[in-house]
């Protein structure tokens, strides 16, 4: 009876961790969502903000690329604050896909 019990405890424990393994892969999924959205958004200013600083560390005048990235940060705020819901959907399609910045 008691190997019987120790059996049925130890099943216990494996589904309790492959509950919290597959609750962490959620998590990780949620995260890495989040982040290829963010990328989406704001990665066309930090590549004009890492030219600048190259031109910068080689002597260059970077003005014209910081500039660039100001440009391009202002367009990602607007680009985040528009409302995107089923409805206009196709109407924002380069707003979600980012318009190549």
């Amino acid at each position: 009876m008691k190997t019987l019990k120790s059996l049925k405890k130890l099943g216990s424990l494996k589904n309790a961790r492959g509950q919290g393994l597959s609750e962490y892969l959620i998590i990780v999924a949620l995260i890495a969502v989040a982040s290829i959205a963010v990328i989406g958004l704001f990665g066309g200013t930090a590549r004009q903000q890492v030219a600048g600083l190259a031109l910068e560390i080689s002597g260059t005048d970077s003005s014209t690329v910081v500039g660039n990235a100001a440009t391009t940060a202002g367009e990602a705020e607007t680009d985040a604050d528009t409302d995107i819901t089923l409805s206009t959907y196709s109407d924002n399609a380069g707003v979600i896909g980012g318009g190549g910045r």
